[in-house]
């Protein structure tokens, strides 16, 4: 079993050599007509970063020729194909900026938006290239109203709103499991107001009056009062939104209880002052 894992190492190793061999001599060459049809050889089979090599030392010989806009489109695709996205969203950038007539315009000016999709990070992460690729996503389809891709662009705007529109729930929701109740009840409400059409509106809704309810109940009793009437308006906020919500009973039981602290606190103060 050794000796064959060992024979196929060799193999394998001799192989790699030979090809990085021969791609030596065809970098080497002399013939610029030779090495852009090899360049276009490796781009054919995939293998892109041979192919990138030899594009890019094409580029002062064949700038302004016929060839060069061809040279270029594949040589932005190179970078693409091997995940580098920033370098190719430049390189597409700069196509279209050289050939803004050409007829793979539309295609190239899509692909450099859809570059920064590519790069959008992780949910926990900032989110700049997630906005620009909403943004670029929604240039697209304004400059290219009647393009088969506006239904790729759409899906794509829609899945980032999403993606911030749940950046943006784990940041409001912390802020509630740290009990930090109003700095919860704000970014609730700047989550909804952000997205009103998300599905979950009525959810972020009702964890606002809740934040509220819960900021009253912990602040000092003469705070009460006015704290406790702002859930209530709340409340009458969520009726007016989503008159028809499952959640309109949960969020009446938080006005509720609030509109008796109010009672309570203000029957204290009026035996309070009969007492002075």
């Amino acid at each position: 079993m050794k000796l064959v894992t060992t024979l196929c190492s060799l193999i394998l190793a001799s192989f790699l050599l030979f090809s990085c061999s021969k791609f030596s001599k065809v970098e080497k060459s002399k013939d610029v007509e030779y090495k852009l049809t090899k360049a276009d050889e490796y781009y054919a089979k995939k293998k892109y970063r041979n192919a990138q090599t030899l594009y890019e030392s094409l580029f002062p010989v064949y700038k302004g020729t016929q060839k060069f806009e061809d040279l270029y489109y594949k040589y932005a695709y190179c970078f693409y194909y091997e995940g580098m996205y920033r370098e190719a969203e430049n390189l597409f950038k700069g196509y279209l900026e050289v050939f803004p007539t050409s007829a793979r315009a539309e295609e190239v000016d899509y692909m450099r938006a859809y570059c920064f999709y590519k790069q959008s990070p992780k949910i926990d992460l900032e989110q700049v290239n997630t906005i620009k690729a909403m943004n670029m996503m929604q240039t697209f389809i304004n400059t290219h109203p009647g393009s088969p891709r506006i239904k790729e662009a759409t899906e794509i705007i829609d899945q980032s709103r999403a993606k911030l529109e749940q950046k943006e729930y784990r940041t409001a929701k912390l802020y509630y499991d740290l009990e930090k109740y109003r700095a919860s009840g704000i970014a609730f409400t700047n989550l909804l107001n952000k997205f009103p059409e998300s599905n979950s509106g009525d959810q972020y809704k009702l964890m606002v009056v809740k934040s509220y309810y819960r900021f009253a109940k912990m602040s000092y009793r003469d705070k009460q009062p006015e704290r406790y009437e702002q859930v209530v308006r709340e409340y009458e906020d969520f009726i007016d939104r989503f008159p028809e919500s499952k959640l309109l009973k949960e969020a009446e039981e938080f006005s509720n209880l609030s509109q008796t602290h109010i009672k309570e606190i203000q029957n204290e103060q009026n035996t309070s002052s009969v007492k002075r």
